[in-house]
């Protein structure tokens, strides 16, 4: 890669001692998202571009990295007051900004709906209706947005994007709630299955850090973030990783 560790901003003392207290950056990795996390290194840590952003971060706070590797989102979320991480590469939600401190987004992923054969459903707009049923991985971003914009329609949780897939066909369900490039990948497990075009939220993949701690921390996470994106950096890393489905996202 082309792109220099120095091309960020040098941080302060402070915000080093904010974000890696013990020395360490501890980061907190979800490896349920197949876009950020593609795979894993010989050593068994995970790669991809949600691990590239924790990395290049430590390395310009001049201090070590580790990996912490969580199942969901969710989980990261519930550890997000122990003090067990220093940062979290997650998506942006509400809920989750009770204990994190979120930056801007770096990177956005569009969520949509898959439907069954025989569907009479067109368009995102029709799903929330009266008596239809949505399946979805629970407290995954785009679950959680649902939770908070659906009007009418009943959500029905599956554990994991596998989960949910599962609920969707054995509970026959109206729609299953995903990430588009995923989606694309069940429809071809049901012939008539359907992905419908337009997005019902886009997930907002951001670095967060706990609440509680030195502002100075949660400052130079913001402007690393928004130094990576403006300059190239998260755009490098989706090329690197050959990712499809996967967006830069604009200036905070």
């Amino acid at each position: 890669m082309s792109f220099s560790v120095s091309a960020f901003p040098e941080p302060s003392a402070a915000a080093v001692a904010a974000l890696a207290p013990t020395g360490v950056l501890r980061a907190a990795i979800n490896l349920s998202n197949f876009l950020l996390v593609t795979g894993k290194g010989a050593d068994g840590n995970p790669e991809g571009v949600s691990p590239d952003m924790a990395k290049t971060l430590a390395a310009r706070l001049g201090v070590g990295i580790e990996l912490l590797r969580y199942k969901t989102p969710g989980e990261i979320a519930d550890d997000g007051g122990s003090g067990k991480w220093d940062i979290g590469n997650i998506g942006a939600e509400p809920q989750r900004a009770q204990e994190i401190a979120f930056t801007a987004a770096y990177c956005e992923i569009e969520a949509t709906y898959l439907v069954p054969a025989g569907s009479d459903i067109t368009s995102v707009d029709q799903v929330d209706q009266p008596g239809r049923r949505i399946a979805s991985a629970a407290r995954a971003a785009y679950d959680l947005w649902l939770e908070n914009n659906l009007q009418h329609a009943q959500l029905v949780h599956g554990s994991g994007l596998d989960g949910s897939f599962g609920v969707f066909v054995d509970q026959q369900c109206d729609a299953l709630a995903g990430l588009r490039p995923r989606l694309t990948t069940d429809a071809e497990q049901l012939p008539g299955s359907r992905v419908l075009d337009g997005r019902f939220t886009a997930v907002q993949q951001a670095m967060g850090t706990p609440r509680g701690r030195d502002d100075a921390g949660f400052e130079y996470l913001t402007t690393f973030v928004e130094t990576a994106k403006a300059q190239g950096f998260v755009a490098e890393l989706i090329a690197k990783h050959n990712v499809v489905g996967l967006s830069v996202a604009g200036p905070a």
